[in-house]
């Protein structure tokens, strides 16, 4: 779905993919990214936060925690980052940015709580009391003293399969007794996720009943003389939901999707997000009439109901642009190897033509590699380095000739 408003909306990103991958300039299995709108979505996103009064947080690892997308956000104005991990945390960090939240969703392990507190962190969350202990400690050998988010849910809120926990409402007064009471750390707010939610029959987000436990929450917290209590409340965030974010009393927003346009909304409206980000592979050979085009990045994060994927495909940008073709991907139990397109009694793709998929991506779960592309707004796109998704960089294509490996 995210195909028709990527081509409606940045076809340069598309013809800039085709061109660079026929040039052997970027590989095949790539994240291809557009730096030039990720820096222009960051600073719409960042001035209507601005103006709503909320902290905004980035989250990267949709796009493999990329530094010179890292740096694109930065010049938008948003100079902080979420880390959903602590690999993310460490990518982050050594990338020269600020990690302004840690924790959440994946709890800091024991072993690295050390590592978590020289981060310097503004925020890090904590599911119970005993991870909270971790954290004080940690954080008063490292010498501060560290602010921490507390994960709060009751019966009724909505979690993603798996991400289930935190500190049950009822029992929220007695665990503020006992974290308060712990040397190093200080209680500055509470947080849940999912805060909002897409329905496909509305084309619309709503705000989860975690909003209403986290109102309740801030009101504990408040109780026990916390000021300037802070709300965290992320998911699907773009500057569409901002207003109805703060309205439910959130302090904290961390956009991800929706700085590279592809939260669901937009791929059902025109919001002030460009798409900036699209998956480029390449037609690898065909069998009993369907092209196979290489995998490794083929996971759609799954906001919608099952639906027809396609592709661009073709050996330049107009061949690709006027040549959708259905395609069908493994099932998520399956390894990615390869996904299948189907010409539909046409002509059979060529070995070597550009794929193009347009859909919600999350790189760093995946194999892929990631391309930043500089100048694309300008007509001169150019890759900035080839990249793992854990935003290490690659060496792509491989190794030197032994003639060239000290020159």
């Amino acid at each position: 779905m995210f195909l028709v408003a990527l081509t409606a909306r940045n076809s340069a990103l598309i013809e800039a993919a085709v061109v660079l991958h026929q040039e052997g300039r970027i590989p095949a299995n790539s994240y291809v990214l557009d730096l030039d709108a990720i820096e222009s979505n960051a600073r719409t996103f960042a001035a209507e936060a601005d103006r709503l009064g909320l902290t905004t947080f980035a989250m990267t690892k949709q796009i493999g925690r990329n530094p010179p997308a890292l740096d694109a956000m930065g010049r938008g104005g948003i100079g902080s980052c979420v880390a959903v991990d602590m690999a993310g945390a460490r990518a982050v960090h050594g990338a020269g940015h600020h990690v302004g939240h840690v924790g959440h969703l994946v709890q800091v392990p024991r072993a690295e709580a050390a590592a978590a507190a020289r981060l310097g962190a503004d925020y890090w969350t904590v599911f119970s009391v005993d991870k909270a202990a971790e954290a004080a400690d940690a954080a008063r050998r490292a010498g501060r003293t560290q602010a921490l988010l507390l994960r709060v849910h009751e019966p009724g809120d909505t979690f993603y399969m798996g991400h289930e926990g935190g500190f049950p409402l009822a029992d929220l007064r007695a665990a503020v007794e006992q974290v308060q009471r712990l040397d190093g750390v200080r209680i500055a707010g509470v947080v849940t996720f999912p805060a909002l939610l897409y329905s496909h029959e509305s084309r619309d987000v709503f705000l989860t009943p975690n909003c209403e436990t986290m109102r309740k929450a801030a009101a504990v917290l408040a109780e026990f003389g916390i000021s300037d209590v802070q709300c965290n409340l992320p998911g699907t965030t773009s500057t569409a939901v901002l207003e109805r974010l703060a309205g439910a009393g959130a302090t904290q927003v961390e956009p991800g999707h929706g700085l590279t346009g592809t939260t669901p909304l937009h791929a059902v409206r025109e919001l002030p997000e460009v798409p900036a980000v699209l998956y480029l592979s390449e037609v690898a050979h065909a069998h009993d009439g369907r092209a196979y085009c290489f995998g490794g990045g083929l996971y759609i994060d799954p906001v919608f109901p099952g639906y027809q994927v396609t592709a661009l495909v073709g050996s330049d940008p107009a061949q690709a642009m006027g040549n959708r073709l259905d395609a069908t991907l493994p099932p998520p139990g399956a390894i990615d190897y390869y996904g299948l397109l189907d010409p539909g009694g046409g002509t059979m793709p060529g070995t070597g033509d550009s794929v193009v998929f347009g859909f919600r991506p999350q790189a760093f779960v995946t194999q892929a590699y990631v391309v930043p592309l500089a100048g694309v707004a300008t007509g001169d796109p150019r890759p900035d380095g080839i990249w793992h998704p854990n935003g290490t960089p690659a060496a792509w294509p491989g190794p030197k000739p032994a003639e060239d490996a000290h020159g």
